[in-house]
């Protein structure tokens, strides 16, 4: 053979040598070599990356670990941040009652919840459902601390408690807004669901809509999120990007499997606001109401039976006495069917209040809540096709027999 046709063949046979001494130097497979690894792990630079060998009776093991733990993402960072700054402010709750057993005599049984610091005075804000009933309840800091708290007063209408501890070096939650809250914004609860001390979930607001709660109370502008609640995250806070409470954590959609299915509820912060502000003025609750029985408008309705606005809150019924007949609002005299339910139109349509678009039940809800019992507010309500404003002295929810629904 001539030596330029062997220069290729030993070209080949020096590369393949070359490649079987790089591989098999010091008696290793080779994954320990820096390119390799590089090859086998791209997205790492090679300096985070090492091998690490283990041997024993079943044989030799190679590890590729990481050097060093690589940096958060602005996400983790930013999950991070909020649960640090929000879980000193969170409290678990046990509240304990006795019951009578015919063969054991008294017996007692715990519930357990969640709540928040309002104040470095000690005030803390949960469910009612959480403490109701309760003869004895306890507070758990994050700090592993526990504390015996009293009942400072109870909005059961809202399902909300204000309890007290005395405690040093405590952390208050910081309050947001709830009122502009948008479907598809970014929330968090912290809180012991079946007794997980100090969880933390995350999703999305979902929805705003009214509900009932535990107890058939109507809750408002309930915020709906699929972060994952569940037994024990009742009366934690709901909190936004920033860790600022926007709700109170309160009731799951279980479909009686009693445990999360994706949907769950919390108070707005804003009714809890009017229930303090209340105890801190009153030292009870005063919900200010129009003493009004309503039906919801939309443009099929309003078509039917000849609004002048698509929108609004329309009065089915006055209760007498109450705030909206003094001022000379009017319910509805004609008899007409919703389905099987019997209706009374052609009352007031309530389309604004306090120079604030009303559009629905919720709309005329948060304008209520952000007023007392006593204030007069101005009223644009439709009567017929006549536009007029009225003004209204908001009667007190405690003394309704129609209570707080508005």
């Amino acid at each position: 053979m001539k030596p330029t046709k062997l220069r290729p063949v030993l070209l080949v046979l020096l590369l393949l040598a070359g490649f079987y001494y790089v591989t098999t130097r010091g008696g290793s497979s080779g994954a320990n070599q820096p390119w390799l690894t590089r090859m086998l792990h791209p997205a790492l630079p090679s300096n985070l990356l090492h091998t690490a060998t283990t041997e024993g009776p079943l044989g030799t093991f190679e590890l590729t670990q990481a050097a060093a733990a690589p940096a958060y993402d602005t996400e983790e960072q930013q999950n991070i941040a909020v649960y640090k700054k929000a879980l000193p402010s969170v409290v678990n709750i046990t509240s304990t009652t006795v019951s009578f057993d015919f063969f054991y005599g008294p017996v007692p049984q715990q519930g357990q919840g969640s709540g928040f610091l309002l104040d470095k005075q000690g005030h803390i804000l949960t469910n009612n459902h959480v403490i109701e009933g309760g003869q004895r309840i306890e507070v758990t800091l994050s700090d592993k601390h526990k504390y015996k708290a009293s009942v400072v007063g109870v909005d059961k209408s809202h399902d909300l408690a204000l309890l007290l501890i005395t405690a040093p070096n405590l952390v208050p939650a910081t309050l947001s807004e709830s009122n502009g809250l948008t479907v598809g914004q970014r929330v968090y609860a912290i809180g012991n669901p079946f007794g997980l001390s100090g969880t933390m979930t995350r999703g999305i607001i979902s929805a705003i809509r009214s509900i009932r709660g535990p107890q058939n109370n109507p809750i408002e502008d309930a915020i709906q999120t699929d972060a994952s609640v569940n037994p024990g995250n009742s009366g934690g806070p709901l909190l936004n990007s920033r860790g600022e409470v926007i709700g109170i954590t309160t009731l799951i959609a279980s479909n009686g499997a009693d445990q999360s299915s994706g949907i769950g509820f919390a108070i707005p912060i804003n009714t809890a606001k009017a229930f303090i502000d209340d105890f801190a003025k009153y030292g009870r609750v005063r919900r200010p109401t129009l003493d009004i029985s309503t039906i919801a408008i939309g443009p099929d309705i309003a078509e039917q039976i000849g609004l002048p606005a698509d929108y609004g809150v329309l009065i089915e019924r006055v209760l007498p006495g109450g705030a909206a007949e003094r001022a000379g609002l009017r319910g509805g005299t004609q008899r007409m069917y919703q389905g099987n339910e019997p209706v009374m139109l052609g009352g007031d349509l309530i389309v604004g209040m306090e120079g604030q678009e009303i559009q629905n039940a919720q709309d005329l809800s948060g304008a209520l809540n952000s007023h007392h019992a006593g204030d007069t507010v101005a009223l644009t309500v439709f009567r017929g096709r006549r536009k007029m404003d009225v003004k209204v002295t908001l009667g007190d929810a405690k003394d309704s027999p129609m209570g707080p629904q508005a």
